[in-house]
C-alpha cells in the first residue's frame, strides 16, 4: 500500500479538528455547517450509527448576529427536571449570562436526536473571543468557511478611500435637502 493512500485512510478515519469563526454569523445558519463536521457525514465512511464525527472550535461566539428582532423573539427552554422548574429565557437574556450557551443549545437542537449526541457535544469546543488555549490550537487542522462576509465598519475605512469612491449624485454645495 502506498505512503499517499495510508495518508488518505487516516485523513478520513482520524478525527480532525476545524476551526469555525462565528463573527458577525447567524447561529442557525452557522449550526447547520457546525452539524456536517460533528456527526462525520462529510466523510465517505459516514453512517448514521456510527461514531466518525471531527472536533470543531467555534471563536468568537460573543459577536455571533441574529437577522431582525430575533434577539426579542426567540425562546429558548430550560427545565430543572423538579416540578415547576420549566423556565423560558429570551435569547438576548442567555447571550448576556453566557455568550457561548446561546450557540451551543443551537447545535445541540440541530444534531441528531440519537445517542451520539452527547459525543458529539462534547467535541465541540466554544469560546467567547478569539483567545483559543494553545494546547487545542496545535491540534486543529483546518478551517470551516464562513457563511457571510464580514463587513467593514465605516470608521475603519481610510478616509482618502472614502473620499476617492465615486459619487452617485453630485450635489451642489448650497443645495439643502428638505
Amino acid at each position: 500500500m502506498s505512503v499517499a493512500r495510508r495518508a488518505q485512510q487516516w485523513a478520513t478515519f482520524g478525527r480532525m479538528w476545524y476551526l469555525y469563526d462565528a463573527k458577525w454569523q447567524n447561529p442557525l445558519d452557522s449550526a447547520d455547517k457546525v452539524k456536517i463536521y460533528l456527526s462525520g457525514s462529510h466523510k465517505p465512511i459516514y453512517h448514521p450509527l456510527s461514531n466518525c464525527g471531527d472536533h470543531v472550535v467555534i471563536m468568537n461566539s460573543r459577536d455571533i448576529a441574529l437577522p431582525g428582532v430575533e434577539w426579542e423573539k426567540r425562546v429558548y427552554f430550560h427545565h430543572t427536571g423538579y416540578p415547576g422548574g420549566a423556565s423560558w429565557t429570551l435569547a438576548w437574556q442567555l447571550h448576556q449570562k453566557d455568550p457561548t450557551l446561546l450557540l451551543r443549545k443551537t447545535v445541540y437542537n440541530k444534531l441528531d436526536k440519537n445517542l451520539l449526541r452527547r459525543g458529539a457535544m462534547a467535541r465541540l469546543h466554544i469560546f467567547p473571543d478569539d483567545k483559543i488555549p494553545d494546547s487545542i490550537l496545535e491540534n486543529i487542522s483546518g478551517q470551516i468557511r464562513q457563511l457571510r462576509q464580514v463587513p467593514t465598519r465605516l470608521d475603519h475605512i481610510p478616509e482618502e478611500e472614502v473620499k476617492s469612491f465615486p459619487r452617485v449624485f453630485d450635489w451642489p454645495e448650497d443645495y439643502v435637502i428638505q
